[in-house]
């Protein structure tokens, strides 16, 4: 049978900062994230439990939700292919980071889209929690940019030309 990632494609690229009680930052990335509301504005994400940054929004709920350009395909592949329990990711990846403006975990300087948030809520569904953020802080720096797309493992798009519907 084939997975759920496999079915439901393409999914945007993000990448997620969150920090630890002492303050100690962290980065991953995630494809399974949407928007949820308009007015106010809502995100959400699943994360496993296993995962370093489900502990982090246990010990602090905020989190910087960021849009992936193209630009940094390799950089979120090492931000998801290892663990802030054993690497500094922003180092190894090569992002710079700035302090956000209203929650703890840094915003990451090269992407187009951030959005700080504050958990809401974080309710368990099968193996991952859905994490849902109010976002209380956007910032786009680049209104126009080119997403990556993830299908599943190591299989990415980059996006394409404009298309709108005929009718």
């Amino acid at each position: 049978m084939r997975s759920i990632s496999e079915i439901l494609f393409p999914r945007p690229v993000v990448l997620i900062t969150t920090c630890d009680a002492s303050g100690k930052p962290d980065v991953a990335t995630f494809s399974f994230v949407m928007p949820v509301s308009f007015s106010p504005m809502y995100v959400a994400f699943a994360v496993s439990p296993k995962r370093h940054s489900f502990k982090n929004l246990q010990e602090v709920s905020e989190f910087v939700l960021h849009v992936v350009p193209e630009e940094l395909l390799d950089a979120s592949w090492v931000c998801g292919t290892r663990s802030g329990r054993d690497v500094d990711k922003f180092s190894l990846a090569g992002l710079r980071t700035q302090p956000s403006s209203k929650v703890r975990p840094p915003r990451i300087v090269d992407c187009p889209v951030q959005l700080e948030c504050v958990v809401e809520a974080m309710p368990e569904y099968g193996d991952h929690y859905l994490v849902i953020g109010r976002v209380v802080e956007v910032h786009v720096e680049k209104p126009e940019y080119r997403p990556i797309l993830h299908h599943t493992g190591t299989t990415f798009y980059k996006v394409g030309e404009k298309a709108s519907p005929s009718s």
